[in-house]
């Protein structure tokens, strides 16, 4: 029973009492009054009235009082029950505490000892009969301070006792305690919800004899490396400890010296060496091996002689106590400085007349630069030209890819087999990766040779961040991710298309290396600049290989999908901008890449928002023209089209299109492509086409001709452009838009 349990029935029963005796008192007072009333003068009527009320009276309050005196009883048996389960519990308690091996001590909320066991006494066995309930913890301390018990009391009693309760009073975790009789006790304190402290006592004596011998044997293996240290030099060294007594030596040392063989068996000192060096190998040091064990920090250094011999001698005093000289042999050195300073008077009446012959070499020299420097103007021309090559062979070699895609994309749109669709998908992926292949080499050959120029302006951050978004959104959705990306409206100046070529790279690489967790584009505004990062979750990269995943066809992970080319991408276009770009990683804490943009002026939004809007056509029965030189890509556009419910004629050039059209007839779309036969380019064909139908036909350019002299000639005259090969998705929304 618990001892709010045990002071509600003491309350209880105190009021049982009090009841009782109010109930005798007024028992007592009608008794008297009935009494009284007899002596009255009254008839005898009255007084038997009287006597019955007064009965009735007597009876009903008779029997209050056996109720209260029955509910006294049974209050005095819930006590004592509740008092026998109280010493149960406690001895139960008891017997719990006894049986831990730890020293166990409770205090209560005034620092008064309440309970301990047997445990707690074996660490006092000095002031154990001293120790009894009721005793503050101060007084524990001081009785332990007084019989010297702990080490530390026995310098300074006062002290140790202050720091005691000090460390008590917090009793925040433990510390160990050192004993007198070489144990030692680890003290865990902690405090208890009324405000007292429980304290276990635990013996780890063992634990720290296993500590020192760990210790010693790491200081016997430390000696070891020591001594075969020093057996390792060439130099003789000795090393003195604080009595000038021989503590260690090498082998060396007995060569450099001539030392008999038992020269440090027994009574070898200082002194031993010191007579040894000066009186038989007649060494005239200067004072040099002179005893300054006692001045810490002392060192000399001097080149002596010994007879026909030289040594160079270095003597350091150590910090507590003790000395270390060396000795190095240097005749042969001396002698070879001397055969050197011989080697170098002959070298200088040389050089005198090789100098003649360097300038007949320098003017040879300067010849070879001019002809270095006119095959740097070579290699830079080759260079441009294999840009050239480049981008002319990319046409060639994204037309067949594109024929490819579009017949992939046009199975895909059909009721196809799992097997089948499946390896469809496959070779959507394998042409997707052909691609981004091709786009990324053509774009580092453009980035080398100069070919894209920065265009610089003002523009809105957040607005680049949202087309981000909208891009990777779903590629982060796919591989379960969560993609954060920042949307306060800031202004940067730099150049839009390579800081959206950029922050893709970085988004790319952080979904493709983050298996789980998030992907976050923050924005941080400074004095110059803003600070664009983009943080995954990913395995991180470790710090010596951070500078190698800016180099070309470097992959840290062979499991994923990428090439190895957008960092090398980034690193291009960030040092032809002058922005610095920054890698914040470690293996298994992610990866943030970051680009410093400077900051830009707002400027006037020129869109007037005039465009009309139309309502949504669906790509039914839709009379698309495509101009292609390829056959293949006619029947590609052909089969894809078609699926999407539209009505296809294709044609290789101007003439084979006019014909497919009766006077009257006009398509409601042209897809042309820009390179078509005998030099017809498809900006010529569509102005001449544009012209016989008599009407603005909407029209998209397709071409494989990355270059932003087409685009921006294109972008004059509203015309949409779509390079090879055509991504089926990009083709459909393009046309939707375009039919609004």
């Amino acid at each position: 029973m618990t001892e709010t349990t045990l002071a509600s029935t003491e309350a209880e029963l105190a009021q049982l009492r009090e009841d009782n005796r109010k109930l005798r008192k007024i028992n007592a007072a009608l008794i008297d009054r009935v009494e009284r009333s007899s002596d009255m003068a009254g008839n005898a009527f009255s007084m038997f009235e009287t006597a019955i009320t007064l009965e009735a009276m007597v009876r009903e309050r008779t029997t209050e009082l056996e109720d209260a005196l029955g509910r006294l009883a049974t209050a005095n048996a819930d006590l004592a029950q509740a008092h026998a389960s109280a010493e149960a519990a406690q001895v139960r308690l008891r017997d719990a505490i006894d049986s831990i091996n730890e020293g166990f001590v409770l205090f209560d909320a005034e620092d008064r000892l309440v309970l301990f066991n047997d445990a707690y006494l074996g660490f006092w066995p000095e002031i154990a009969d001293q120790l009894h309930e009721g005793m503050s913890f101060e007084d524990v301390a001081r009785l332990a301070a007084a019989h010297h018990r702990p080490p530390g009391s026995v310098v300074a009693p006062d002290r140790w006792v202050s720091d005691r309760l000090a460390r008590h009073s917090v009793a925040d975790g433990g510390h160990v305690q050192a004993l007198a009789d070489d144990r030692w006790v680890q003290i865990n304190e902690l405090r208890t919800s009324e405000g007292g402290i429980v304290g276990i006592y635990t013996d780890i004596t063992e634990v720290k004899a296993e500590d020192a011998r760990n210790r010693a044997l790491e200081l016997a293996e430390r000696n070891l490396v020591l001594q075969s240290t020093l057996d390792n030099l060439s130099e003789g060294v000795c090393l003195f400890d604080a009595q000038g007594r021989v503590a260690a030596w090498n082998e060396a040392l007995q060569h450099v010296l001539d030392l008999p063989d038992d020269w440090a068996q027994e009574g070898a000192s200082h002194g031993a060496l010191l007579g040894w060096c000066r009186d038989r190998l007649g060494m005239a040091d200067g004072g040099c091996l002179d005893w300054r064990g006692d001045q810490p920090g002392a060192a000399r250094h001097a080149l002596v002689a010994a007879g026909d011999r030289h040594f160079e001698v270095r003597s350091t005093a150590l910090e507590r106590g003790g000395q270390v000289i060396g000795f190095t042999d240097v005749t042969d050195m001396l002698r070879a400085q001397a055969g050197l300073q011989e080697t170098a008077e002959t070298l200088e009446r040389r050089v005198a007349e090789r100098t003649a012959e360097l300038r007949a070499e320098v003017a040879e020299r300067r010849e070879i630069e001019a002809q270095l420097r006119d095959a740097k103007t070579a290699a830079e021309k080759a260079n441009l030209s294999k840009t050239s090559f480049l981008a002319a062979a990319s046409h060639d070699l994204l037309q067949p890819l594109n024929a490819a895609r579009l017949f992939v994309a046009a199975l895909g749109d059909r009721r196809l087999a799992l097997p089948t669709r499946a390896l469809v998908n496959q070779t959507s992926t394998a042409l997707d990766s052909v691609e981004d292949l091709l786009e990324a080499l053509l774009e580092i050959s453009r980035l080398d040779a100069g070919a894209i120029q920065p265009e610089i302006g003002d523009f809105r951050l957040d607005t680049l961040l949202g087309t981000l978004r909208v891009e990777f959104a779903p590629v982060a959705r796919a591989s379960g991710l969560m993609l954060d990306m920042a949307n306060e409206p800031l202004w940067v100046r730099s150049d839009i298309r390579l800081v959206r070529r950029i922050l893709q790279n970085f988004l790319s690489n952080a979904l493709r290396y983050t298996q789980q967790g998030s992907v976050r584009v923050d924005c941080l505004v400074g004095e110059q600049a803003i600070r664009v990062s983009v943080t995954d979750s990913g395995p991180g990269i470790a710090a010596d290989k951070q500078a190698l995943v800016f180099e070309e066809f470097r992959r840290l992970d062979t499991r994923t999908s990428g090439k190895g080319l957008g960092l090398a991408i980034v690193k291009r276009a960030s040092d032809m901008l002058g922005h610095r770009v920054t890698l914040e990683s470690a293996p298994g804490r992610g990866s943030t890449f970051a680009i410093e943009l400077p900051l830009g002026e707002p400027v006037a939004d020129l869109d007037n928002g005039s465009e009309t809007i139309g309502r949504d056509r669906t790509m039914r029965g839709l009379d698309v023209l495509v101009i292609d030189n390829e056959r293949a890509i006619q029947t590609g556009m052909r089969t894809l089209l078609g699926g999407w419910g539209c009505t296809v004629r294709t044609a290789g050039g101007f003439a084979e299109a006019t014909g497919l059209f009766a006077p009257g007839e006009a398509p409601d779309i042209i897809l042309i492509d820009y390179h078509l036969n005998d030099g017809e380019t498809g900006e010529v064909a569509l102005d001449r086409l544009r012209g016989h139908f008599a009407m603005p036909v909407s029209a998209v350019m397709i071409s494989a001709d990355r270059g932003k002299e087409l685009k921006a000639r294109l972008d004059a005259h509203g015309i949409p452009l779509l390079n090879k090969p055509v991504k089926p998705a990009q083709l459909r929304a393009l046309l939707r838009t375009m039919l609004k």
